[in-house]
């Protein structure tokens, strides 16, 4: 799926995409803001826990908009190395697992005084039923991610 994103070959415009080639941090900024209200959002999660809880941490919190709320149509990919016990232990993978793989991550590709940080936590429980939204998770017997 990443590949076809990436190929540009769908009708779909990709804002990712866009957002990453931008240079101009203020049209970077205007670009991030329309991303949270895109009708479709394509992403995944960081942990699952069995008790049902979802968890997502982000630097900026741009994903957390539209996964939370704003998006018509979620749709979360994930790889089933993700499912964890409990609530603790979902927030436990996040920060000893996923911070230090997004940390090097970013230090390798923007230089060592890169890196990254936890900013904003989601717990995703449920959705309220009269927002209409559609939120699916798909999960894969393949490692998706950290």
């Amino acid at each position: 799926m990443d590949e076809l994103l990436k190929s540009g070959k769908h009708p779909w415009r990709n804002l990712k995409a866009e957002i990453v080639a931008e240079k101009d941090p203020s049209k970077q900024a205007r670009l991030r803001k329309e991303g949270t209200l895109a009708d479709y959002f394509l992403g995944s999660v960081h942990a699952i826990a069995e008790t049902g809880e979802i968890v997502v941490a982000s630097a900026t919190g741009s994903q957390i908009a539209p996964y939370a709320f704003s998006s018509s149509h979620v749709l979360w990919v994930a790889g089933v190395q993700k499912i964890v016990p409990t609530l603790q232990d979902a927030l436990q993978r996040v920060r000893e697992q996923v911070l230090p793989h997004e940390d090097q991550r970013m230090k390798k590709a923007f230089g060592e005084n890169s890196g990254s940080f936890i900013g904003k936590l989601l717990i995703f429980e449920r959705e309220a039923p009269y927002l209409q939204r559609s939120v699916t998770l798909v999960l894969v017997q393949e490692a998706v991610g950290d």
